[in-house]
C-alpha cells in the first residue's frame, strides 16, 4: 500500500501521521479486477501514470521482474514537479536493470530554478501530455502494445483521447481512474 498524503484528505493524513507500526486495518481490493497486466502477454506494456496513479501500475512493473519477463515496457509519468514523483529510485535502478524505459512530464513550470533535480536516467519534459510527447515516447499503434493508464479523471481522459486519435484501438487500453467525489 502507498498513501500520499492530502491535506484535506479524509483517510491519508491518519495513515501518514497517525497509525503506528503494528496497527490493523481492514481493506477492500479494487473493484475494477480487470486492471491487472496479465504477465504471459507477449504484446508490449504501456504504461501511463498521472501522479499517484503510479501505484497500481508499479505493481505492474514490480510483477513484470519478478516473472523475468523480456517484454518491453514504456511509461509515461505525469507529475507536478520531480519532487512529486513517486518510486522515483526504484524506477531508475527498474530501468537499468530491465526493459523498462521510463519518461517524465513535469506540468509545474518553474521546478527546475527551485533547485530541484529531475529524475536520474529518464526522459523528462516541461509540457502536460500531448500528441507529440506521446508520438515520441510511447509504443506506436502497429506494435499492438497493451496499454494501462490510471490517474485523476483529466489526466485519464486526455491520455486515452490522444492514444485513440494516434491509432490505437480502444479495446487495447485500459484505465483506472479517481478524483473528487
Amino acid at each position: 500500500i502507498t498513501v500520499q498524503r492530502q491535506t484535506d484528505g479524509e483517510v491519508s493524513p491518519y495513515l501518514a501521521e497517525t497509525a503506528q507500526t503494528g496497527d490493523q486495518f481492514e481493506v477492500r481490493g479494487p473493484i475494477g479486477g480487470w486492471f491487472a497486466w496479465p504477465a504471459d502477454d507477449p504484446r508490449p506494456l504501456l504504461l501511463l501514470a498521472g501522479g499517484s496513479g503510479i501505484v497500481p501500475l508499479m505493481s505492474m512493473i514490480r510483477t513484470h521482474a519478478q516473472a523475468g519477463s523480456r517484454v518491453p515496457v514504456r511509461l509515461i509519468y505525469s507529475a507536478r514537479t520531480p519532487a512529486d514523483v513517486i518510486y522515483e529510485n526504484e524506477l531508475s535502478e527498474r530501468s537499468r536493470v530491465s526493459p523498462l524505459t521510463v519518461s517524465y512530464l513535469y506540468t509545474r513550470p518553474g521546478w527546475a530554478a527551485r533547485g530541484i533535480a529531475p529524475a536520474r536516467d529518464a526522459k523528462s519534459y516541461t509540457t502536460r501530455l500531448n500528441a507529440q510527447i506521446l508520438a515520441e515516447t510511447a509504443f506506436p499503434p502497429d506494435w499492438n502494445p497493451i496499454t494501462f493508464i490510471c490517474g485523476p479523471s483529466g489526466f485519464v481522459e486526455a491520455a486515452s483521447s490522444l492514444l485513440v486519435a494516434s491509432g490505437h484501438p480502444p479495446f487495447t487500453i485500459k484505465t483506472e481512474r479517481f478524483g473528487p467525489t
